[in-house]
């Protein structure tokens, strides 16, 4: 009664059943290499925002690469703000979805060298941000900040492009070497986004809260379904050759019972 997994019906899904389950077990291990990749990088941040504050200049220097490992990073900065050459980065929204600017405003430090500090964001004062906003001015005199070390921006990384003739004073996004030429001095890679001193009235709006975390339990689900897929589809193969089977039976038998059910004809 098995005679029928010879034909071409069920040789064709027989050798689609092998393929698939190979390729269902490398899938499930894909997505688990996928977990333990977004854990380590999850378990990254967490150490970062955990991490003591240290001073920027430990973690970062003029032409410094901002690793994984540092992002997120707590560090302090000693120094007073230069607002004569503030500049605002365009597109970026609030929590609420509103679009507006970031306030990037160049941080002397008591040694000479500058860190980019991002202040935080500000509203549009019209549609088309082609005027520069007003900005509330940061604490004047000398005074130590502390925020979170960030890598420098790219279109890459943050998917928005690098729009070139921009109004005066304007960027798209945070680049430490090309804010060195502009100012002519040396920058520290990469730049902190402010955690305090808190500005007054809440202006600009702090833009350090806790980083969103990658969802890895959902790889880690994944991975568990695509293997209980590959097992299944064996199982799967078994439970439809026997119904097979089983159905060639009994139309055999009822065959048999027609005939025996037929007078014989004289």
């Amino acid at each position: 009664m098995y005679r029928f997994l010879l034909t071409r019906q069920w040789v064709i899904l027989t050798v689609v059943a092998i393929a698939l389950i190979p390729t269902m077990i490398r899938l499930g291990f894909w997505q688990m290499h996928r977990y333990e990749e977004r854990s380590a990088r999850n378990q990254l941040v967490t150490d970062a925002l955990n991490s003591a504050p240290v001073p920027v200049e430990r973690l970062t220097s003029p032409g410094h690469t901002v690793t994984k490992d540092q992002r997120y990073r707590n560090v302090t900065a000693t120094g007073r703000f230069d607002t004569g050459h503030e500049v605002v980065v365009r597109r970026r929204v609030d929590d609420s979805g509103e679009v507006g600017f970031h306030v990037l405003t160049p941080f002397v430090l008591t040694d000479g060298k500058v860190v980019l500090v991002n202040r935080g964001w500000i509203p549009a004062d019209g549609p088309t941000q082609t005027a520069f906003p007003k900005v509330p001015p940061p604490p004047g005199g000398d005074l130590t900040v502390s925020g979170r070390l960030m890598p420098d921006e790219t279109t890459a990384a943050s998917g928005i492009k690098d729009v070139k003739g921009l109004p005066d004073r304007q960027i798209m996004l945070i680049n430490s070497e090309r804010e060195a030429r502009r100012l002519g001095a040396r920058v520290l890679g990469g730049y902190v986004a402010l955690s305090a001193p808190q500005p007054k009235g809440g202006s600009p709006e702090l833009i350090g809260g806790k980083p969103g975390m990658e969802d890895s339990a959902l790889n880690y689900a994944y991975a568990v379904q695509w293997w209980l897929f590959s097992a299944c589809v064996p199982l799967g193969w078994v439970i439809l050759a026997r119904r097979e089977a089983r159905e060639r039976r009994q139309k055999a038998a009822e065959e048999a019972e027609s005939q025996e059910a037929t007078p014989a004809t004289v």
